[in-house]
């Protein structure tokens, strides 16, 4: 495991049902890196992207209501990948489902356009993931 050397200002915690399934699928399909663990929570990252994943756990405060899936209804998470196109092939080698194919898409910042690879898929808890790459001119939204 490597150590966490910079730390990012906004790090997102998610509650998973099986917290060895979702390393499992986050490190071997999605290409994340585990930095440390401890009994029921693990970090990790892809990229300058940094991830927590923490166990179901009986009256924990941090929980705001009942837990159903698909978890985290309402958000979806943007992650640039270092190789989007590498990590759809290897999502559809190990026959993940995908909610949304790979399709690059346009977004307009004023006059400015920006393109990017982008895929969504569910990770096992039901949170809707975003993986961008840069399209064929280089750019990506924001």
């Amino acid at each position: 495991m490597e150590a966490v050397t910079v730390w990012a200002p906004l790090v997102p915690e998610l509650t998973v049902r099986d917290l060895a399934r979702s390393l499992d699928v986050y490190t071997r399909l999605f290409g994340f890196t585990v930095h440390y663990t401890r009994p029921g929570f693990a970090y990790l990252s892809l990229g300058p992207v940094q991830w927590m994943l923490e166990q179901v756990r009986e009256a924990n405060a941090w929980q705001t209501g009942t837990l159903e899936y698909p978890f985290g209804r309402g958000i979806n998470f943007q992650i640039e990948a270092p190789d989007v196109d590498g990590l759809y092939g290897r999502l559809l080698a190990a026959s993940y489902p995908i909610k949304v194919p790979l399709t690059t898409s346009r977004y307009l910042e004023g006059e400015t356009e920006h393109v990017q690879r982008e895929f969504l898929v569910l990770d096992p808890d039901g949170y809707l993931l975003r993986f961008i790459g840069p399209g064929e001119e280089g750019g990506r939204s924001g």
